[in-house]
């Protein structure tokens, strides 16, 4: 027995369309803040990554820079001329200053 019921069908199922579909935008309005937090947290991460990298690669150039100062005499002997002014006998030091910034001097 198939009844017409007219217009209320046709209202039922749009009523029941609008409901899943609030359902569905419910749902989308419920996780987009943790969608939006998650993307934070990866451009986080990226960023963090790109740090440690970075931090890795100034710690082997460290590490090398030690372990040629404790095995090369010559590398000793370089750093030790550069920054204490160390010389060898009857050679002689030049240091370059850089000059004094001039006063500004007011007109009267």
């Amino acid at each position: 027995m198939n009844v017409d019921l007219g217009i209320w069908t046709k209202l039922t199922r749009a009523i029941i369309f609008l409901l899943l579909l609030a359902a569905v935008a419910g749902v989308v309005v419920w996780y987009l803040p943790l969608i939006d937090r998650n993307e934070g947290m990866r451009k986080t991460k990226l960023k963090l990554e790109m740090q440690i990298k970075q931090e890795e690669e100034k710690q082997r150039q460290l590490r090398s820079s030690i372990r040629s100062l404790q095995d090369d005499p010559k590398t000793l002997e370089r750093m030790a001329r550069e920054k204490l002014g160390y010389a060898r006998t009857n050679e002689t030091v030049i240091r370059f200053e850089a000059p004094a910034p001039n006063p500004v001097q007011s007109r009267p």
